[in-house]
């Protein structure tokens, strides 16, 4: 079985989930297939929403061969500083999580 780190590597363009923070309410999804560099086939589908300054997004990545990595995320700025989280479920059910920090 792939481990997590090789199923990132796989699709990094869909697990790329953008979490710009609006102060406004706005929501979006969208979905995708594209064919890798060895022809495998790949899905993909997300979605996010934003309001009052924090944004919420989940999206998912399912390749060839049936595995599929989940991702959940949310994000928030205030004072200029924004800061958010994300977590990535493999097939397994393993997961890692990802924090960050931006100073605007």
């Amino acid at each position: 079985m792939q481990t997590l780190a090789k199923l990132f590597a796989l699709a990094p363009a869909a697990l790329a989930f953008s979490l710009a923070v609006s102060t406004g309410a706005e929501a979006f999804q969208r979905s995708g297939t594209w064919t890798g560099p060895a022809g495998g086939v790949y899905t993909s589908q997300g979605s996010r929403t934003c309001a009052n300054g924090s944004c919420s997004s989940a999206g998912s990545v399912t390749g060839p061969a049936g595995n599929t990595v989940s991702r959940t995320g949310s994000a928030s700025c205030s004072g200029g500083v924004c800061t958010g989280q994300a977590t990535y479920t493999g097939p397994a059910g393993r997961t890692a999580t990802r924090t960050y920090r931006v100073t605007r």
